[in-house]
């Protein structure tokens, strides 16, 4: 699809990548782009129209989805993540990830799709991680939480191109993100990532492995596991 001339809404937008998404998405000719965060107030990003959204919050979502209703690109970019063990951790933390991360993002996709749909068609991007093909110790749930996503945004891709709406998934490793603040490693820039993912969207991409770190983990599926993990270290 065109992103000139395009009616955006990125969810998570106070920070990280969801403002770099925001901003590109303006400087590439949006019509109008929605910023939305669980604190609108902590929005800063000029020529954007600011709302409040908690994905987790069904009443939220469709309120924002009337506040909203000639959106044509819908990026769910919003998520967290928890450490700890699946095994012996706090239950709650991982269905609070898994809450976020896969069933938000559902949520807005159901609440979306008719929106989109009624718009004349227009595309979604689903933000993912390279942890959707494999775990690593102490993100056991944010890894599961974003394997259901990644595989919830196969099947909605099959639903919804009936209907016009694209849709695709956004692989990235680490960025430079608050999120990622304790990891010590390469993080890629998140204004890359976004601009990767919308080159993305004009070209119909399903999926766009936006960094090298993704692209190994992808390229390792077809072997063994313990030859994939060996590699990780």
């Amino acid at each position: 699809m065109e992103i000139a001339g395009s009616v955006a809404l990125v969810t998570g937008s106070n920070r990280g990548i969801g403002r770099r998404f925001a901003e590109e998405l303006l400087a590439r000719g949006a019509t109008k782009v929605y910023a939305t965060a669980r604190r609108p107030e902590s929005v800063h990003i000029d020529g954007v129209e600011v709302l409040p959204l908690d994905i987790t919050d069904q009443r939220s979502v469709d309120a924002v989805a009337l506040a909203a209703p000639d959106v044509t690109l819908l990026v769910n970019n919003a998520g967290i993540t928890a450490e700890g063990s699946l095994v012996t951790g706090p239950l709650e933390d991982a269905h609070r990830v898994m809450d976020t991360n896969h069933w938000g993002t559902l949520s807005m996709i159901r609440a979306f799709a008719p929106v989109i749909e009624s718009n004349g068609g227009g595309a979604i991007v689903n933000v993912l991680s390279a942890l959707s093909w494999f775990a690593s110790p102490g993100y056991g749930g944010y890894a599961a939480a974003k394997a259901a996503a990644w595989n919830m945004t196969n099947a909605v891709r099959m639903e919804l191109a009936g209907r016009g709406i694209s849709v695709q998934g956004l692989h990235l490793g680490a960025a430079d993100t608050e999120m990622m603040a304790d990891y010590d490693g390469p993080k890629a820039d998140p204004a890359d990532i976004a601009r990767a993912s919308l080159d993305g969207v004009a070209r119909g991409a399903a999926e766009v492995v936006a960094d090298e770190w993704s692209a190994m983990v992808k390229a390792s599926l077809a072997a063994e596991p313990e030859r994939l993990y060996a590699q990780l270290g």
